[in-house]
């Protein structure tokens, strides 16, 4: 979300999607500057391993310092605004969606330096490592939001924008003359595999990347795969029908993070349209939409004025009700 006023985020994401069958979420605000952005968020969750921030990027410490206590801190006040907005969350019609997202191990891998300033992806057992302190901590702010926001029913969504370049062998080496080699599918998928399984509830991996892997995630155990849909070629329709026909839900991101499209907002039904040609590409059942679908954003929203987030979300639950209103 944009701006750095935590209360304000929260006030936002819970005043426009307030229907019981809306998912709202724990806001990220990475405009507070480090320690609030996705790594160094999702770095501050991590169970004995400590970051601090280099010129270059993120990079592990020996001990807590500044930075980790700052991104703890901004996590905490968000924790802190979550629960001042949840009261009575879920009282009287049972409990309520909340998502709460973190970093997926493969993009944390790409993104956090080794002391010797190459990514912790270039060394097999610094990812296992890192995999192991990410899930401890996965947990751990899991069940404090449980604690804060009793009426909750948690989804878990993952961010993996690195995965297709983890896959493909493209992230680059410090020097930025090499790339790091491509990782086993199979160990990416043990991997993600092991962090899905710290949430007993649903969970989502997110890519905004092209070439999203989706039957590896299935496979890993995502109920969930958000995705934007207009990167989605007719090679992915049998993936997609395996995930839908196979009881997943289809993150379907749609409506553009930033206002550079000045008519995103204006026509809610349109913005699902291209949902209703993949479902009839696909040969699904029209019915199954309800059931299968979540209209979201492309990406994030924090490149957007609040305006515009504000109206990219009610969006959202406009488009989504068109679409079950009309699902041909």
């Amino acid at each position: 979300m944009p701006g750095t006023d935590a209360r304000e985020a929260a006030r936002t994401v819970f005043g426009a999607l307030e229907e019981p069958q809306h998912l709202p979420y724990l806001p990220e605000l990475p405009a507070r500057g480090p320690g609030a952005d996705m790594l160094g968020r999702t770095a501050g969750l991590l169970a004995e391993m400590y970051v601090h921030l280099e010129p270059s990027g993120w990079r592990i410490s020996d001990r807590p310092g500044r930075d980790t206590r700052r991104a703890r801190a901004w996590l905490g006040e968000d924790l802190d605004a979550l629960e001042e907005f949840t009261q009575g969350y879920g009282e009287g019609d049972g409990p309520r969606g909340i998502k709460v997202s973190a970093v997926g191990p493969w993009t944390l891998a790409a993104g956090l330096e080794r002391r010797n300033g190459e990514a912790m992806l270039g060394d097999h057992g610094a990812v296992r490592d890192l995999a192991a302190s990410l899930a401890e901590g996965l947990a751990g702010q899991l069940a404090d939001v449980r604690r804060r926001v009793p009426g909750a029913a948690l989804v878990l969504q993952l961010d993996e924008p690195s995965l297709t370049a983890v896959l493909r062998g493209s992230v680059p080496t410090a020097s930025g003359y090499r790339t790091h080699p491509a990782v086993d599918r199979a160990v990416v998928e043990s991997t993600l595999r092991e962090l899905l399984a710290v949430h007993d509830g649903p969970t989502v991996v997110h890519s905004c990347a092209p070439e999203v892997p989706l039957g590896l995630l299935r496979r890993a155990g995502a109920d969930g795969i958000s995705l934007d849909l207009s990167l989605l070629t007719e090679r992915d329709d049998e993936a997609v029908g395996e995930l839908v026909e196979g009881g997943g839900t289809l993150f379907a991101g749609v409506v553009p993070g930033s206002e550079s499209d000045g008519a995103a907002l204006s026509d809610p039904a349109g913005s699902v349209g291209g949902v209703r040609s993949l479902w009839r590409r696909l040969g699904l059942s029209p019915g199954l939409l309800t059931e299968s679908v979540v209209v979201t954003p492309t990406c994030g929203l924090a490149g957007a004025s609040p305006a515009y987030a504000r109206g990219a979300l009610t969006h959202c639950a406009r488009a989504a009700r068109a679409l079950a209103d009309n699902p041909q």
